[in-house]
């Protein structure tokens, strides 16, 4: 698929957001599964195991598999796997530490270790797998345990990834004997240095996804929240910034992103549009009484989202998705995804990319997920819908591509029904592309002819 003229309208700026937005405005889902060779790496050959589908040339490792046993022989590899990414080790090796979603009805567990599991009626939580230089798995073993709905997560500057629980049930629900709702901080090399430590100072609410100000030590969060009220984007300022593993739990402040005049994000259509923002403190971070959506900013109220989801560093600046908004759910307006960028420099929030409204959509679940940056500077995009799901690839110049199918819905006898891809991540050396399929949950490598 090439870059439509609506596409061009809607995505209204050049690089990276303007490129992530032309995959999802061009066209139907349907039609964006075409082959585009002259940006990407040609079409998809059929994998005859019925797994993955890749472009020639390219290969793929079966890294770990739910169900299968850990290596560190303490249980058996957990289900929904989800938001991950890839650390550097020794001599060439890597580290990927890879999110669990799971809620209390899930099949099989993140298993309960002494010192990592924070609620023992929690089934969440994270697993680190190690690979060798070679990009052999010589390792797998629980990292974080007892957590809930794990969902997606951010790495820090020093080197640690921070999981977040897509969840505000509490104590006493579910068979949850505490609090839920929470970050917490991850050492994918040392397990035992961070522990379960929930951050309590970063909020109780519904987390997907954050990402840090290199260079500020602010923390951005999202909140994941698609029926009404909806979620709100939030910052941290921590009271040690860039203090490395641990700091985090010294507390700090919770904001939460107020665009005067504008109650719903949704209601923007005009790609471009610049607002000033105010930064609110969240009168109770812990929602001890009242969800953090719901209590009293003040007189100016406070701006909503629906769907907020991927967040991510780039440049100068944060940026944040809405994957959807639906007048008939409560929004202010109807789009099948915003990429927003906020900057901190000129306190300013620009929409960069409006994707095509609702009524484009075949189903409601086709919409971008997890996001990561390219070794040749474009993006890697999951798609979270029905039927067969996709990783695409998004030039600099907006050209779309697919990267990988799995084998559902394709008219393969046999072929397994695998949910949506998450986690897609590059190794440091940008040789290898990881990525989980949800359900069954499984973790590849793909190798191949990156540039």
């Amino acid at each position: 698929m090439s870059v439509t003229r609506r596409s061009l309208l809607a995505a209204g700026t050049i690089g990276f957001s303007g490129a992530l937005g032309a995959l999802f405005t061009g066209a139907s889902p349907a039609s964006s599964r075409a082959a585009r060779a002259g940006g990407g790496y040609g079409p998809l050959v059929p994998d005859p195991r019925g797994l993955l589908d890749l472009p020639a040339g390219f290969t793929y490792r079966v890294l770990s598999r739910a169900g299968d046993r850990m290596r560190s022989g303490e249980g058996t590899v957990p289900a929904n796997c989800d938001g991950m990414a890839a650390f550097g080790a020794a001599a060439g090796g890597v580290r990927l530490v890879r999110n669990h979603e799971n809620r209390t009805t899930a099949a099989l567990r993140v298993p309960a270790v002494p010192g990592l599991t924070y609620d023992p009626g929690a089934l969440g939580g994270c697993t680190v797998l190690e690979l060798d230089p070679a990009g052999r798995l010589t390792g797998e073993r629980v990292a974080l345990a007892g957590t809930a709905v794990n969902c997606a997560g951010g790495r820090t500057p020093w080197n640690t990834w921070l999981s977040c629980e897509e969840t505000e049930d509490r104590a006493g629900t579910s068979g949850y004997t505490r609090d839920h709702g929470y970050v917490f901080e991850v050492d994918p090399a040392r397990p035992d240095r961070t522990g379960a430590v929930p951050l309590t100072a970063m909020g109780r609410f519904a987390h997907e996804a954050v990402a840090v100000d290199p260079y500020s030590g602010i923390v951005y969060e999202t909140e994941d929240a698609f029926v009404r009220p909806f979620g709100l984007f939030y910052r941290f300022l921590p009271a040690r910034p860039l203090g490395g593993t641990g700091s985090l739990r010294a507390g700090g402040a919770l904001e939460a992103l107020r665009v005067p005049g504008l109650a719903d994000l949704a209601a923007v259509d005009e790609p471009g549009a610049e607002f000033p923002v105010e930064w609110v403190a969240v009168p109770d971070p812990s929602a001890s009484g009242t969800p953090v959506r719901l209590q009293d900013f003040g007189a100016g109220g406070i701006t909503h989202a629906q769907k907020l989801e991927g967040c991510y560093w780039g440049g100068t600046g944060v940026h944040f998705v809405s994957s959807f908004a639906r007048r008939g759910e409560g929004a202010a307006g109807d789009h099948h995804g915003q990429v927003w960028f906020y900057d901190p420099r000129r306190a300013r929030l620009r929409l960069d990319v409006l994707f095509g409204p609702a009524a484009d959509l075949r189903l409601p679940g086709d919409s971008p997920d997890n996001i990561c940056l390219a070794p040749d500077g474009g993006l890697m995009v999951c798609e979270d819908g029905g039927g067969a799901q996709y990783v695409f690839g998004v030039t600099r110049d907006g050209e779309v591509y697919p990267v990988a199918r799995n084998a559902e819905d394709i008219g393969e006898p046999g072929a397994p029904e695998w949910g949506e891809f998450a986690g897609v991540t590059f190794s440091p050396d940008g040789r290898t592309l990881y990525v989980n399929a949800y359900a069954p949950g499984t973790t590849f490598a793909v190798t191949g002819p990156w540039r």
